[in-house]
């Protein structure tokens, strides 16, 4: 199943125009009605598009603040990992002492009174209880996590730029309608007001055009506003105005059914796959917990040289002391825990609690995909009969305009009706606009939740996609203490210097019935 491209107004008046009915009275006064093929003026020519949706999605995707935002904290993600194995790797420490003494009431005349040692100790971990292999796991574990959760929030950033998208597509049709609705409605105003002066239309026909331009312009403002709105969401989320937008692509590899969607999703949700990992993380948090009751061991090797600073007289020198000398120490430690104050056990229950709660956030994130699933799904149908309704009401609405204004040309109608008529019209496109932005957002919605939202599956290769693993490779195994990364720098991008937006849209793809007159009656001999 694949969801056709907006149209957006343009196609509206691709829908089949009837031919215009001219209602004449014969000179018995009886009258019919004739059908005449009346030329409709050509649509003036849509402007060339400056931005195409995988435009907005590739700048989205290299400079939105939300998305590096998250690769940046993905990154900080990564450095856990050498930060766990860190804790079972040897250390080297150094020292270093200056000391002189002042006095001392058991010094003699051999002691020396000053001193240096500078020593250098290396220390190595034997065991631990399972705790550096454990953190290790779960370390690694979350950074798998990690990476599925920033795949979720690549699809989100998408879904938001497909929305703006759209919603400028929408608002802009919107506008043109309500355009051409109140050009219409102010010429109808003069010409009532001119038949009024002559006497052929009574003060009653004038205040009801008033009255509904005013509506008209009423709603205009409406639109405009909500345009306005949707272009500076679209400067949020993609970080440079909208300009000229193509009509969106075909959503590729929607589901059949609602069991193949739901079914999909359980199995590619990012978002399910980060919980359930991070609940495989959480059994690691306990097994690291539990080596806190346990021994460990470790070997050490310490080497010191001292120096007594010419504080060695000949006399001590003569019974055997060194102005300077080597030492060097080898041993090892092992601890015992035997009593901690509870401390192991609460540590253990805290650890088990967690994964207790990450258990029970995975059964959370699966019913919230199911959900988001299946009613994205019946969003998604609901809006195809939706366009189905309205583009057989947009072709109602236009015979019944065209019918009311015949039934007026021979006095059987009203310019009222002629109104209502037109109003009737211009809800039911808005509704065929407004039903094909929400089948598209659906749509695409749906596939977020089946995790085919995903920068690969969307073609977004201008250049090497971010790779979250490359700096994973790089620092796994970094053993240097001086191994700093550049200072970090901006990657998304301001909006200050853009500018604010207004309401201006094209002209083109409006509805030529729309700009007849709206009364066709003949005024009065």
């Amino acid at each position: 199943m694949r969801l056709s491209p907006l149209f957006l107004g343009v196609s509206l008046i691709a829908i089949a125009t009837p031919a215009a009915a001219q209602t004449t009275t014969t000179r018995h006064g009886t009258a019919k009605t004739v059908r005449v093929q009346t030329a409709e003026p050509a649509p003036a020519p849509a402007p060339v598009p400056t931005t195409t949706l995988r435009d907005a999605l590739v700048q989205a995707y290299g400079t939105n603040p939300d998305l590096a935002g998250e690769r940046a904290n993905q990154r900080a993600n990564d450095e856990n990992v050498p930060i766990a194995r860190s804790q079972g790797r040897p250390g080297v420490s150094g020292t270093g002492s200056v000391t002189d003494s002042i006095y001392d009431t058991d010094s003699s005349a051999i002691a020396p009174s000053r001193q240096m040692q500078l020593g250098l100790n290396l220390s190595q971990p034997i065991y631990s209880g399972g705790a550096v292999r454990n953190s290790v796991r779960a370390a690694v574990t979350r950074v798998d996590a990690g990476r599925a959760n920033l795949r979720g929030t690549e699809s989100d950033i998408f879904t938001q730029v497909v929305t703006a998208y759209v919603n400028v597509l929408r608002d802009e049709s919107v506008v043109r309608l309500n355009q051409q609705n109140v050009h219409v409605l102010e010429v109808n105003l003069q010409a009532t007001k001119d038949r009024f002066e002559v006497g052929d239309l009574t003060r009653t026909d004038v205040a009801q055009s008033e009255a509904r331009l005013a509506l008209a312009q009423s709603q205009l403002r409406n639109a405009e506003a909500q345009l306005i709105g949707s272009r500076e969401t679209y400067i949020q989320v993609v970080g440079t105005p909208p300009g000229v937008l193509a009509q969106p692509p075909e959503l590729p590899n929607l589901p059949a059914d609602v069991q193949t969607a739901e079914q999909t999703a359980l199995a590619n949700n990012p978002f399910l796959e980060a919980a359930k990992l991070a609940s495989n993380a959480s059994r690691y948090d306990v097994s690291v917990a539990r080596a806190g009751r346990l021994p460990q061991v470790s070997l050490g090797v310490g080497g010191t040289y001292y120096n007594y600073l010419g504080s060695v007289g000949n006399q001590a020198i003569a019974n055997g002391l060194s102005r300077d000398g080597l030492g060097t120490t080898v041993g090892a430690q092992v601890t015992l825990p035997i009593f901690q104050g509870g401390r192991p056990a609460a540590q253990v229950r805290q650890a088990q609690a967690r994964q207790a709660a990450a258990i029970e956030t995975v059964t959370l994130t699966e019913r919230g995909v199911i959900a988001q699933a299946r009613s994205a799904y019946a969003s998604y149908q609901s809006s195809l009969r939706v366009i189905e309704s309205s583009r057989v009401a947009v072709e109602a609405n236009r015979l019944s305009l065209e019918g009311v204004r015949a039934e007026n040309s021979v006095g059987t109608r009203t310019i009222l009706d002629i109104l209502n008529a037109e109003q009737e019209l211009l809800n039911s496109q808005v509704q065929y606009v407004t039903a094909e932005r929400d089948a598209y957002v659906a749509g695409f919605t749906l596939l977020a939740a089946m995790g085919r939202a995903e920068a690969q599956d969307l073609n977004l290769g201008n250049g090497p996609l971010y790779d979250p693993e490359a700096n994973y490779k790089r620092v796994r195994n970094r053993w240097s203490d001086w191994a700093d990364d550049k200072e970090p720098t901006a990657i998304g991008t301001p909006t200050s210097g853009t500018p604010a937006q207004g309401a201006d849209v094209s002209s083109g793809g409006l509805d030529p019935i729309l700009d007849r007159q709206v009364d066709t009656k003949p005024t009065n001999p």
